[in-house]
């Protein structure tokens, strides 16, 4: 008689991992498309191409064009393949748990150090396209009230110690932190005027201490 055959072996871990690797190759290869082509030159049979997938696999994978720019968005903003809420976030923690004002701003400023060399490059690419893209337009409103929310929970917190400057009410110090942390603001800096990243990060931490908080 024959030996009974063995069962295969499903190995969930394996086909998980491939799974991300090739989400990652999907997005690396979305990035170079959108930086080198913009958002209107790059198609998604490129990003494939470049993926070294199919088509229908990008598409299965992340989602239509202005769903994976999402994904490439959130990605430069979490460090990650995916998106990470806030209150999820390392650096954000590391925040909520320092009692101090100054060490606050000081931890921010260098979480921003970490993530803005990836978003702003491609958030440059979704501002040029917003004006043309109903999807990206909406996208691009949608993360510009949620990161003046979240500034107004840091002003709050900072509000909280006690340490905020005399007369700076929660909301302008909101909007002060708002367009300081903003891409573009980067971008002046580090990419016209060839400031470093740790320059950015020192003079940043030290503008909102000035701005922001009690002598």
């Amino acid at each position: 008689m024959d030996k009974a055959a063995k069962p295969r072996i499903y190995d969930s871990g394996a086909r998980k991992e491939a799974a991300r690797k090739t989400r990652r190759s999907i997005l690396a290869s979305a990035r170079r498309g959108f930086l080198e082509r913009g958002y209107a030159g790059t198609t998604m049979a490129q990003i494939a191409c470049g993926a070294g997938v199919s088509l229908d696999t990008v598409y299965a994978t992340t989602g239509k064009k202005p769903i994976l720019f999402r994904l490439l968005v959130e990605a430069a903003i979490s460090g990650r393949d995916e998106e990470v809420p806030a209150e999820q976030r390392d650096y954000v923690r590391a925040m909520r748990a320092e009692p101090d004002a100054v060490k606050k701003l000081q931890l921010y400023a260098a979480a921003l150090r970490d993530i803005q060399p990836r978003l702003a490059p491609i958030f440059r690419v979704l501002q040029t396209a917003a004006s043309l893209d109903t999807d990206l337009n909406k996208m691009w409103l949608e993360i510009a009230h949620r990161r003046a929310a979240n500034m107004r929970l840091l002003a709050s917190e900072l509000a909280a110690t006690g340490q905020l400057r005399e007369g700076l009410t929660v909301n302008k110090a909101a909007d002060i932190i708002w367009s300081m942390n903003s891409p573009e603001f980067y971008l002046l800096l580090v990419e016209q005027r060839k400031w470093s990243d740790l320059d950015f990060e020192c003079w940043l931490a030290d503008a909102w201490v000035r701005l922001l908080l009690q002598a």
